[in-house]
This record gives structure tokens, C-alpha cells and sequence, in this order.
């Protein structure tokens, strides 16, 4: 696989990655400036001429990537037999200058029902670099929401699921997920898959206090703990931002979403923020 495919197999399977690129050689080298290969947390592809010059480009990647960094990094390297190498001599004669480029994992995210404001909310969200999963349980909804977003930034899917949670369980970890269906047992249902999960990056449910109320207690009965079910979100968006036509809505749901995205760029994935 050339470095090209790898980076878009990386995003297919929402995993980060390092594009390493040769941007300078002086003197004799393995490879001519330009060569690429991009670097996964355990997987190489393309090459940059191998040896110590290559493995300390895939070491040094894989630090960037452990540490969550998205600023991009240069690196000289000497090909020389005085240069001290950590992986083997290379005695090429030349000298390498390598840009390092994180490539983040986009962030995933699954609006659960295409009413009104979830296909508003799916507009919006297809024009951010994201990973949208547009899912309803009724086909016509679907249908209805095809099309939608023809210049999408996002990557998006449509899924018509008989039941929804079968998507939600095979959701990667850390993704976020908006519950806004038409039916509120359907709702409850994902609720508690979510709750059964436990390593997503965040859960609302849209509807009023009335509404999570119910639903809370119902969760507590089922046997899921008070600190899991204060996990989940609701209501959702921007509590001061009035008006409840559904763009509206949707507008102060994906602002929420957006700064929960940002939050998560700060801490890490490993310590998930919550939707407001």
C-alpha cells in the first residue's frame, strides 16, 4: 500500500497517523527528496529509504502520536559512520531533513433519528471534518435525508437501522453520540446501550428536563449506576440560546458538539468531555 492509500486507510478506520516526508538531501541518501511514508501506532507503509534514517523517522512518529501532538516536527539526520544512530550504521555520506506531520484520527460522531433536527443537525455536521453516522430506524427518513450535504467536508453515512442499536454498539470507542429519535422508547433503548458501553466519548438526548427525568429513573431501575447515567446528557445544546424552530436547534446542538470536539483536542481521548 503507497503512503497515499495508507492515509485514507488510517481515516477509514479512524485511527491517527504520521506522514513523513523527505524534504531535503544533501549529499548522497537513500531516497530523493519528495519520498513519503506514512507511520501508524504498529503499522508502516511506503518507504524513506530504510534503515537508522527510517526507524528513527518511525520512533520519533510514533512519540508524536502517543503524545497526541497535531503540530508537525522537523528532523536531520546525518548518514555518516561518526553520526551516532541508534538503530544501526547507515554510511550513505549525505545528510536528510524529514518533516513529520501528525494526521489526528477524525472525531466520530452518530445522530440516532433524521426528524426535523437531525437532519438539520446533519447538514451542519457534514460540513466539518468529522465522521457523521446519520442513522434512523425508518427507511423514508433516510431516503429523506439522501443528498442532503452534496459538497460534505465530513464523511458521512447513512444507515437505515430496524434497530439502531445494533449501530450504536459498533460505533468506535470515544465517539459521540446524539440521541433524537422519534420515539422515546427507542430513545431509553439507546440510552442503555450507550450506558453498557461506557467508553464513549459522550451521550445526549434531546427533549426536556420532564423527559431525561423519566428516563432517568428508568435507568437507575434497570440496574445502571448513578455516576454511568449522569454520563449522559439532557437536555442538549446551548441553554442560552432561545427559539425552538428545528435549525435552531440544531444550530446550538452542533455548537455544544463543537466544543466538546475541541475539549477532546485539549485533554486527549482518553479523558472524554461531555456534551451540554
Amino acid at each position: 500500500m503507497d503512503w497515499l492509500r495508507a492515509l485514507q486507510h488510517l481515516r477509514t478506520e479512524g485511527r491517527s497517523g504520521v506522514l513523513v516526508t523527505v524534504t531535503a538531501v544533501r549529499g548522497h541518501a537513500p531516497r530523493e527528496a519528495g519520498a513519503k511514508m506514512v507511520v501508524g501506532s504498529d503499522e508502516v507503509w511506503d518507504s524513506i529509504g530504510g534503515g537508522n534514517l527510517e526507524a528513527s523517522a518511525v520512533a520519533r512518529a510514533r512519540q508524536l502520536l502517543a503524545a497526541g501532538t497535531g503540530d508537525p516536527e522537523r528532523l536531520d539526520l546525518s548518514l555518516n559512520e561518526h553520526a551516532t544512530t541508534q538503530f544501526g550504521r547507515q554510511c550513505c555520506g549525505g545528510e536528510v531533513s524529514l518533516l513529520l506531520e501528525p494526521v489526528p484520527a477524525r472525531p466520530v460522531v452518530a445522530v440516532f433519528g433524521l426528524g426535523h433536527v437531525g437532519q438539520e443537525l446533519g447538514r451542519i455536521l457534514a460540513r466539518l471534518p468529522v465522521v457523521v453516522h446519520l442513522v434512523d430506524s425508518r427507511a423514508a427518513q433516510v431516503e429523506q435525508t439522501r443528498g442532503l450535504s452534496p459538497d460534505a467536508l465530513a464523511d458521512v453515512h447513512l444507515t437505515h437501522a430496524p434497530a439502531p442499536e445494533t449501530v450504536l454498539d459498533a460505533l468506535p470507542a470515544h465517539a459521540h453520540v446524539l440521541v433524537m429519535t422519534h420515539d422515546h422508547a427507542e430513545d431509553l433503548v439507546l440510552c442503555e446501550a450507550a450506558l453498557r458501553r461506557g467508553d464513549l466519548g459522550s451521550v445526549g438526548v434531546i427533549g426536556s428536563s420532564a423527559k431525561w427525568q423519566r428516563f432517568r429513573k428508568r435507568l437507575l431501575e434497570a440496574g445502571h449506576s448513578e455516576a454511568a447515567v449522569a454520563t449522559i446528557t439532557s437536555p442538549i445544546g446551548l441553554p442560552d440560546l432561545p427559539g425552538k424552530e428545528p435549525a435552531t436547534i440544531a444550530i446550538s446542538v452542533a455548537a455544544a458538539l463543537v466544543r466538546t470536539l475541541s475539549a477532546d483536542s485539549v485533554v486527549g481521548l482518553d479523558h472524554p468531555a461531555t456534551v451540554e
